[in-house]
């Protein structure tokens, strides 16, 4: 998967925006504003960060060892799995889809219900 895939992947998810913070080196993507993935555009290769339940993120890091410890997304505690390089389209889809479920669980069913989730 590719940036632009991934990009797309990532945007087709119900509720989701795109954002560039930190100028046009990284791409954020928000579900009801809460952020489930960062995707660095280094011109190499793809880096990205994405939330993670703490159980499955090490199981992760145990069975791939592309698979690190993520940088925090902003000053709470997240936990999450950061790459760099290629991960198989299903297993990056899977990781993707994780980090967005997670999030959308943890936001109260009130707003959850104005965004349309």
């Amino acid at each position: 998967m590719n940036v632009e895939e991934f990009r797309d992947y990532c945007l087709h998810k119900m509720a989701v925006t795109e954002e560039f913070p930190f100028g046009e080196e990284t791409m954020v993507f928000k579900v009801a504003g809460k952020i489930f993935a960062l995707c660095g555009l280094d011109e190499t290769e793809m880096q990205v960060n994405l939330k993670c339940e703490p159980d499955y993120a090490e199981w992760l890091r145990e069975k791939h060892s592309e698979i690190r410890p993520g940088k925090h997304m902003n000053k709470k505690h997240w936990n999450t799995v950061f790459f760099q390089g290629n991960l198989s389209d299903q297993l990056l889809r899977e990781l993707i889809d994780h980090s967005y479920q997670q999030v959308v669980q943890s936001i109260p069913k009130k707003k959850r219900k104005e965004s349309g989730l």
